[in-house]
Formats: structure tokens, C-alpha cells, sequence
């Protein structure tokens, strides 16, 4: 018989929809079936007959019961009857029967309200699951309507029967390959261990876990992660849980550690660095862990790094990160030995350990460390001298020794809190690092200010413009007043300053930390507003200066008399500025980098060498 196109075209989307019905339910590890479930007015119930194996499930209803039963359990066996809450007034009832097959969890919800029928007992290895439909039965007034499986519609019809069909399968493998597909796999791990209702080792292909239950009085632990048969026994990461875990308004909660040996599960994202291995995942039952006072300490052991590599502690929160994203933020990274890293992290998330290499101020910090301190201790003393020889000559109508005395001040204290910042900083003590940072900055403010005044005064003294008539209050609110009004509008904000710890390595020392900026995003804004926009300032007032004074001033007896003074105090200004905004902006080579150390530390012997020339 010849079918009409129409025909043709409906049976088409009927074979499609069903194939992709089928292909869902089969291809799903967790079961779920819902329906309406037509009843009389009178008591109702729910009837159950659960059974070991793997053959198939059936869910029925009639007029006052609604049945499941079935041989697809792991290790559950349960049989009995539950009275369910009943309306007279109402002939209908919503219903799900969810099964987990990993977890060997069975839950019937009829309107709303939860009955488990199997509890968890750990996690299965062999699991019957991929429950595809089977036989079904037509009813009458009573039964099962508008019945679907993982959300597609099954039958609309009312129906008395459903009969579902498993197959036996290596359950753990089937998750494992789930999570690693999903961008949040490590996170269905650590919920699926929490849920399983045991407590000690849990083993699963692609990690294996530890479940600590804290009680009151928990005053801290030590522990040894599990781990797989192939890794040495010395190579196994340890943890330290801390006493403050423990929430007092909990009588016990659940902590989960996790050993990932693989990393197919912390795949993509961003990094600047090389993962070195062992990851561990931390979490604690229904509490996000943050700012915690005592830190946990994940111990890992490793192969010995090259001498150009150093190690960083690393973490990722799935809170805040919908990629794999590792972050050093709130963890510290001590160094036990070479093959040894201790990391100490005020938080709960996936943590691990990187390789970064080494940038050239890692591998010459001791020697540029040493150079600084000399270039320094040279500046001081001459500042020191310089000072008191403008100090000899206060007498004379001059208002640029005023300028030269204010400059060489900032200059003494800036090499001054510079050659004390690496000392302080070692001492721990965050008050003192904190003004110590705070003065550091204000000095190194207060001689760029110094530095353009300077400059704007020299452009003046060659103009023969208003420099007579300037108040001496002016320089001093200029060259000392503005940097006290950023910095205190910085200590307004908070969380500015204090220990910094600019250069991690193997060879950690009091060297590789100072009292300065601290390295979070409102620090970093600060510097980049305040310290590279007043080099800006400086460099581009300059260069219209100097570009003014060569096409405009040229000719006049004043450009004559005083244009060397003029090119002394640009020239200066310039060489600092380049080098300071070549390692702001971190485009050093080696020999800028030496380079850059040489002069910035001996700003004051220069600072010197030009007075006495000009004085000549």
C-alpha cells in the first residue's frame, strides 16, 4: 500500500525520537524513572522486593500500591512496605525511582518527600546499570501516567507496568571515564566518596581517597595519602590537617583527601608552568574552607629540579574557576630539600606543585643582592657629604640649593630604607614590615617628585621665568608633600603593604623577600597608576622640555649661561627613569640587569659627581 509523504515523514521522527530515547537510557550509568501515578482515595502504599544480581527492575502501581522490585543491587537486599501520607482529596501522586548503581543507592520521592530503599555501603566495582526499557503492561483507571526515563517520555498512556533490563559492568571504570570528560571531573569524584558512606581508603581507578571523620575534641592530624600500587612508598604525598577544621556549630564532619596520580582529570586552563606531578584534592562535607589560621601543610616528595627550575605551590578552586586554572594565591611554598616541598595553603581546593624556570634574577640574586648593598652603602656616604657641603653654602640667594638639598635627601632615605628592607623583612614581624614598605615607597615617590621639580626649576632658571618669586613652600609641598598624600591615601585603602616575597626558589633566605608592595591586584593597580605614571611624567616632561629649550631657547644668553645644568639634570633624570621602567615593565637582560642595579643603587654617588661638576 503506497503511504502518503506526511506518513512517511512522521514515521521517520518517530523511529529518530525513539532511537534517541534508547540511546539515551542506555548510554546513562544513574537511572531515573518518573510518572504520575493514578490512585484511589484510599491509604496508600509503597511496596518493595529488592534483590542481589543483575536481571532487570520492575515498577508497577495499582489502585493503592505503588511497587519496585527486582534483582539489580550490589550487595542490598530489602523487602518490606512503607505507608505513604495520602490526601482524600487528591487521586494522583508524582513519583522518581532513582538508582545509583555506584553507590548502590536506591530512592523512591513520591510527592516530594524521599525513601530510601538502599543506603550506600561504599563504592561497587561490579555494578548493574544501563537500564534500558523492557515489557510493559496497558492498565485501566489505576496506574502509572505520562511514564519517563532520564527525562524522555516513555508512554502517556496509563500504564500498570514498566519493566527495565540491566547489564553487569566495571562501575568505577565507567565513572572514572565520565569524569574525566566533564570539566568539573574531580569535583563528581570528591562527591560521589563523601556520599558513599564509609569512612577510610576508597579506591578508584583515577584516585584514590581518604574519609576522616572530625568529632569534637579533634586537635589536628597527620596523615599519609593512599596511593596506587606503582608508586614507591617514599613518594607519597603527606597532609597535615589542622585543629581549626574541626566547625564548632558541627558534632562531626566529613573530610575528603584525594591522591590523583594522573592528571588527564586537570586537563586545559591556564598556567605559566609545568605541573611535577601528585595533585591533591581537599574538601570538607557542606563547608567551603577559606582563611583558615592554621595552614594545611601537603608534604610532596619529587625528582631533584635543574638548577634554573624552582618550585611554586599552586592551587585550583572549582569555586571560582570554571577551567583549570593554578593560582599561587594563598599558599606558601616551603622548601624541606631538594626533593622535598612542603605546601602551606590557607584554603581547601585541588593543590600541587609547579616548575617555573628560573629568570636571570633568581640565578644571579646573590650577586646582584651583593652589588646593590655596595652601590647603596657608597650612595649614603655620598649623600651624606654632599649634603653637608650644600649644607656650608645655606647662606646664598639660591633657591637651587634648596632643590639640591631636597633631592639629595629623598635619595639618602630612599638607599637608606632599601639597604634595611631585606633585614626587616626577615624579622616576620608585619607591623614593622609594613612601615617599612610604607616609608620605602614614600622615598622612592618623594625622589621622583624631587627629580622633577629639579627639572621644572632648571627649565625655569634657563627661561628667566617667576623663579625668583617661587616661596620655598612650594618645592617642599611638591617634592615631599604629594608623595605623603598618595601614600597615606594608599594606607586609607589597606591591604597595600608588607612582606613580599619576590623571588621564590630553591635557596630560599631572608634575600628573596622585602618589605614593599604586597603582590594582589590592588597593589599591582597602585604601581602601575602611581609608580609608572609618575615616571611617565617625568620622562615625557622632560622630553618636551628639552625639545622646547633646543628649538626655542637656543639663542637667548640665558639658554648659554645655563643650559649644561639643564642637560645634567635631564640626562640624570633619564637614565634613571629608562632603567626603573625597563625593570617595572620586566624586559631585562642580563647585562640591563646588572646594569640597572649599578645605577639605581649609586644614584647618590652620581648625584655627587654631577654637583661637583657643575660647581666647576
Amino acid at each position: 500500500m503506497k503511504q502518503s509523504p506526511k506518513t512517511v515523514k512522521m514515521w521517520m521522527l518517530t523511529c529518530l525520537l525513539f532511537s534517541l530515547c534508547q540511546a539515551t537510557t542506555e548510554n546513562d550509568r544513574d537511572f531515573k524513572m518518573c510518572g504520575t501515578w493514578r490512585h484511589g482515595n484510599k491509604s496508600q502504599n509503597l511496596k518493595y522486593d529488592l534483590r542481589t544480581g543483575c536481571s532487570k527492575m520492575e515498577i508497577s502501581a495499582s489502585e493503592s500500591t505503588l511497587s519496585v522490585q527486582g534483582s539489580i543491587t550490589a550487595k542490598c537486599t530489602q523487602s518490606s512496605s512503607i505507608q505513604l501520607d495520602s490526601n482524600p482529596l487528591q487521586n494522583q501522586s508524582n513519583f522518581c525511582v532513582i538508582w545509583d548503581p555506584l553507590l548502590d543507592l536506591l530512592i523512591v520521592e513520591v510527592n516530594g518527600k524521599n525513601h530510601i530503599l538502599c543506603e550506600p555501603k561504599g563504592l561497587q566495582g561490579t555494578c548493574c546499570t544501563d537500564l534500558s526499557q523492557g515489557k510493559t503492561e496497558t492498565a485501566g483507571l489505576f496506574g502509572i501516567v505520562n511514564g519517563s526515563a532520564q527525562g524522555d517520555i516513555i508512554r502517556h498512556a496509563v500504564m500498570e507496568l514498566y519493566t527495565f533490563e540491566g547489564d553487569s559492568i566495571n562501575c568505577k571504570e565507567e565513572f572514572c571515564d565520565e569524569a574525566s570528560q566533564r570539566s568539573r571531573g574531580p569535583n563528581m569524584i570528591e562527591n560521589v566518596v563523601m556520599k558513599s558512606n564509609t569512612t577510610g581508603r576508597v579506591d578508584l581507578p583515577c584516585a584514590q581517597s581518604t574519609v576522616i571523620e572530625m568529632e569534637d575534641g579533634f586537635t589536628g592530624l597527620n596523615i599519609t595519602l593512599p596511593a596506587p600500587r606503582t608508586v614507591a612508598p617514599n613518594m607519597i604525598p603527606s597532609v597535615y590537617l589542622p585543629s581549626c577544621l574541626k566547625s564548632k556549630s558541627r558534632i562531626k564532619s566529613k573530610v575528603v583527601c584525594t591522591y590523583y596520580k594522573e592528571h588527564k582529570l586537570f586537563q586545559g586552563g591556564k598556567s605559566d608552568s609545568t605541573l611535577l606531578g601528585d595533585i591533591v584534592g581537599l574538601s570538607v562535607e557542606n563547608e567551603i574552607i577559606q582563611n583558615l589560621p592554621e595552614p594545611v601543610k601537603i608534604r610532596f616528595h619529587h625528582s631533584a629540579l635543574p638548577s634554573n627550575y624552582s618550585k611554586r605551590c599552586v592551587s585550583w578552586d572549582t569555586r571560582k574557576d570554571s577551567e583549570v586554572n593554578w593560582r599561587s594565591e594563598g599558599c606558601e611554598t616551603v622548601i624541606i630539600s631538594v626533593t622535598e616541598t612542603e605546601c602551606r595553603c590557607n584554603h581547601f581546593a585541588y593543590i600541587t606543585l609547579t616548575q617555573v624556570e628560573q629568570k636571570s634574577t633568581g640565578r644571579h640574586l646573590e650577586a646582584l643582592t651583593f652589588i646593590t648593598a655596595v652601590g647603596c652603602a657608597l650612595s649614603l656616604v655620598s649623600c651624606l657629604v654632599l649634603f653637608y657641603w650644600l649644607w656650608k653654602h645655606r647662606g646664598r640667594k639660591d633657591k637651587s640649593l634648596l632643590v639640591h638639598r631636597g633631592l639629595v635627601v629623598a635619595t639618602f632615605f630612599l638607599c637608606l630604607c632599601f639597604s634595611l628592607t631585606s633585614t626587616l623583612a626577615n624579622t616576620g614581624h608585619e607591623t614593622v614590615c609594613k612601615i617599612t614598605g610604607t616609608l620605602l615607597h614614600y622615598s622612592l615617590l618623594s625622589t621622583l617628585c624631587w627629580m622633577t621639580v629639579e627639572m621644572f626649576h632648571t627649565f625655569l632658571l634657563v627661561c628667566c621665568v617667576f623663579t625668583s618669586s617661587l616661596p620655598p613652600w612650594v618645592f617642599y609641598l611638591a617634592g615631599f608633600g604629594i608623595p605623603a598624600v598618595l601614600v597615606c591615601r594608599l594606607l586609607s585603602i589597606g591591604d597595600i603593604y608588607g612582606l613580599r616575597n619576590i623571588m621564590p626558589s630553591e635557596d630560599a633566605t631572608s634575600l628573596y623577600f622585602m618589605c614593599w608592595m604586597l603582590d594582589s591586584d590592588r597593589s599591582r593597580l597602585a604601581h602601575y597608576i602611581i609608580n609608572i605614571g609618575l615616571l611617565a611624567v617625568v620622562l615625557s616632561s622632560g622630553a618636551v622640555m628639552l625639545f622646547f629649550l633646543a628649538t626655542k631657547m637656543r639663542k637667548r644668553p640665558e639658554w648659554k649661561k645655563n643650559f649644561m645644568a639643564f642637560f645634567s639634570v635631564w640626562g640624570l633624570i633619564c637614565l634613571f627613569g629608562t632603567t626603573w621602567g625597563l625593570f617595572n615593565f620586566d624586559l631585562l637582560s642580563e647585562a640591563t640587569l646588572f646594569l640597572f642595579c649599578i645605577i639605581n643603587s649609586c644614584q647618590g654617588c652620581l648625584l655627587m659627581l654631577r654637583y661637583i661638576l657643575l660647581n666647576r
